[in-house]
């Protein structure tokens, strides 16, 4: 039996925490194979420190995009993020371009040809979930770890807090009372800001973001206020810590509340599994939660390299199923078809949609016109109601 009262904890950082920097740079990559060609397959990581991005990988895209292409996309992403600092700017930083034609094997394995359908770019687990405790239906703590650090973003880019930098972390740990959260219990909130500016003063800049952020009375209590424990964060960035593409997977996905296959999104175009069957299986689940089926979900997915169907699929919705879990998950299968090329297809993931996910959450977020988020969608809410009625 799962514990009703307890304390949860989830992280989030920032766009310009320097794994984040870095996931930026992958998806925009992403972003520019997928407008020169929706087909292109990209695997692109990136890694970044003091004045120096080093990009490395495989692609298989249009020749007109050149290294100096992608040195170009990588300098236009640090400059959004917001860089230009001494220690890391987009203009100066050094830009180290291996990235090569993608593994003919690897292409045998996923192509279609003949017979056969396209396969996974893959092996792997991929995990989706969904839960009532917030509108979006995530878990409460990532979602407003979330919510303060994109608030705070706001505020720098608009020029509303100048005195602030990009890089930044939050935590939120919250009180559980019969399986529900209640309130936080602390609050910690860690950012780059300027020299001129002492500890109090962020402080201070930062409060109002997270009393905004929380609902009325879940304010921690001071004591358990925490902002830049350490009393100084001006170095900060990849000038202050070394960054690499993939290495934030939970503050991506569920800060924690569910479990994960492992295989990180940024840097992979949607035939790699890794990406678009997490995105799956969070569409399946978060429709399962939007029908009121139940009132969490788990759905696990799993897939064999150049194998154009699932191996497995497993729901699980803790005990809270009004409907029966076997029959539930037969026509989940009946309603999506989760080939890599079906869920590319159902979801529209063939576009360059991915920058725009590398910060704040993959999950959680609204749908958007161009299709940006289309596994947020509430569309199968109906159909399935209509199946297990």
């Amino acid at each position: 039996m799962s514990k009703s009262n307890f304390l949860f904890t989830s992280e989030s950082v920032s766009e310009g925490h320097p794994d984040k920097v870095c996931d930026r740079i992958s998806d925009a990559i992403v972003d520019t194979f997928l407008t020169a060609d929706p087909s292109a397959r990209v695997a692109v990581e990136t890694l970044c420190t003091t004045n120096q991005i080093v990009l490395a990988g495989e692609v298989r895209g249009p020749d007109g995009i050149t290294s100096k292409t992608l040195e170009e996309v990588a300098r236009s992403a640090v400059r959004d993020i917001g860089y230009e600092q001494d220690g890391f700017h987009w203009k100066n930083a050094r830009v180290d371009v291996f990235v090569h034609k993608q593994s003919a094997d690897i292409a045998i394995g996923v192509d279609a040809a003949g017979n056969k359908d396209e396969g996974a770019g893959d092996q792997g687990i991929m995990f989706g979930y969904a839960c009532d405790e917030t509108a979006v239906l995530m878990p409460a703590p990532i979602y407003y770890s979330h919510a303060i650090l994109k608030s705070l973003a706001e505020a720098r880019h608009s020029g509303a807090e100048p005195l602030l930098g990009p890089d930044a972390k939050s935590q939120v740990t919250l009180q559980y009372v019969n399986g529900k959260p209640v309130r936080a219990t602390s609050v910690v909130v860690s950012t780059q800001h300027s020299g001129t500016i002492d500890q109090d003063a962020v402080r201070e800049i930062v409060r109002p973001h997270v009393l905004n952020v929380l609902p009325d009375g879940w304010m921690c209590p001071e004591d358990h206020f925490y902002v830049n424990p350490t009393g100084r964060f001006v170095i900060g960035g990849p000038d202050g810590d070394a960054g690499l593409t993939g290495r934030k997977i939970i503050v991506d996905t569920y800060g924690g509340a569910a479990p994960h296959g492992g295989g990180a999104f940024s840097g992979k175009d949607p035939t790699k599994v890794d990406r678009s069957a997490a995105y799956a299986a969070r569409y399946l689940a978060k429709n399962v939660v939007g029908a009121k089926l139940a009132d969490k979900c788990v759905i696990q997915l799993s897939y064999a390299i150049g194998v154009s169907k699932p191996l497995s699929v497993y729901v699980d919705t803790f005990g809270t199923a009004k409907v029966d879990e076997d029959k539930l998950s037969d026509v989940l299968q009946q309603l999506v078809d989760l080939s890599p090329r079906g869920i590319r297809t159902h979801l529209g993931l063939n576009r360059p949609i991915y920058a725009r996910t590398a910060a704040y959450g993959h999950f959680g977020r609204e749908p958007e016109s161009d299709g940006g988020f289309s596994w947020e969608r509430l569309d199968l809410v109906d159909q399935l109601k209509t199946a297990l009625a």
